[in-house]
């Protein structure tokens, strides 16, 4: 049964996407760019919380958006709007009363109105400065009546008219961060790997011609699971880890452990530089699925050793 309702689903928002008009929502993506004030949300049922959403997400991504209950704005909340705010208004039909009875006063504000529908022939559509359709076939519900494919297509368009209104504000990924201080977002866009790396001073580190059975003393001390390998001027030159030691000892027993280290180390290991964010460096050690790895020298752009970063403390931090 759900296979038939999700081929069902796959069919309907093909029919959104085949049909959708990008000449009209280009308009309404360059008048939102223009806007000096405030971009005003606003919708009844289920399309009232497709409007708070998008209100949200355009606020969180740079964009000044408010969302305001129909009611509310015609009990004085409408007091707000001038002349240099939008007012967007979602609905399916575009008949729906609450909306319709806003919008002489919107006008007398001198507010541009937007209606985003799906009825083309509707009041709304009528009433406001620019319209985007939103082509609906049918709704997923077996009756065509609960929003379903249509709520979607708000959701679509909305997130597209965030994403657009970040690349024409050239918004970054550090204001970004300043509006998300909190929970993992905040911290995978603020942490950097100077947070939480631990410093040279700490860092198992030996020469390339020291021997394997010195390197396991070190090894064994620091417990970072692992063993740089730099010259005397800190410069990275490889990485001898535990599984290193293991699979060594496997395959030619204690025999390895009077030679040089640098005849088992890996040459140029994986590196990043302290300001990268941790996040950056937890992708890095899971960029290649068939060999994963849980620790990252952390590097200057002279490659000198500064640190060692680990997956465990990525982790332990919440990212």
């Amino acid at each position: 049964m759900l296979a038939d309702i999700f081929e069902k689903e796959r069919l309907y928002l093909n029919y959104f996407f085949d049909r959708f008009d990008l000449a009209s929502a280009e308009a309404v993506l360059q008048e939102c760019y223009k806007c000096q004030g405030i971009i005003f949300f606003t919708g009844i049922g289920k399309s009232e919380v497709m409007a708070q959403k998008i209100a949200s997400t355009l606020t969180s991504t740079g964009t000044r958006a408010l969302f305001l209950a129909p009611t509310n704005a015609l009990h004085g909340d409408i007091g707000i709007n001038s002349d240099k705010d939008l007012f967007i208004i979602l609905s399916k039909s575009g008949e729906s009363d609450e909306l319709l009875n806003l919008l002489p006063f919107i006008r007398s504000r001198g507010t541009t109105i937007i209606s985003i529908v799906s009825n083309i022939n509707s009041r709304l559509v009528k009433g406001s400065d620019l319209t985007v359709i939103l082509p609906i076939d049918k709704e997923l519900c077996p009756f065509d009546l609960a929003p379903t494919i249509s709520a979607q297509a708000q959701i679509i368009f909305g997130d597209i008219l965030a994403v657009g209104l970040m690349k024409l504000k050239n918004f970054s990924l550090d204001e970004y961060a300043r509006n998300h201080p909190a929970g993992t977002i905040g911290k995978r866009i603020t942490t950097r790997v100077s947070d939480l790396m631990i410093d040279r001073a700490n860092v198992p580190l030996c020469r390339p011609d020291d021997k394997v059975m010195d390197t396991l003393l070190v090894l064994s001390k620091k417990r970072c699971g692992c063993v740089l390998i730099a010259d005397q001027e800190h410069k990275l030159e490889g990485i001898f880890t535990d599984g290193d030691l293991g699979r060594a000892l496997n395959s030619y027993g204690a025999a390895i452990l009077d030679q040089p280290i640098s005849s088992l180390m890996k040459s140029n290991p994986r590196r990043i530089e302290p300001n990268a964010l941790a996040w950056k460096a937890l992708q890095e050690m899971q960029s290649n699925p068939s060999n994963p790895i849980t620790v990252l020298a952390v590097t200057d752009p002279m490659e000198k050793i500064l640190g060692l970063i680990k997956m465990h403390d990525i982790v332990q931090a919440g990212i």
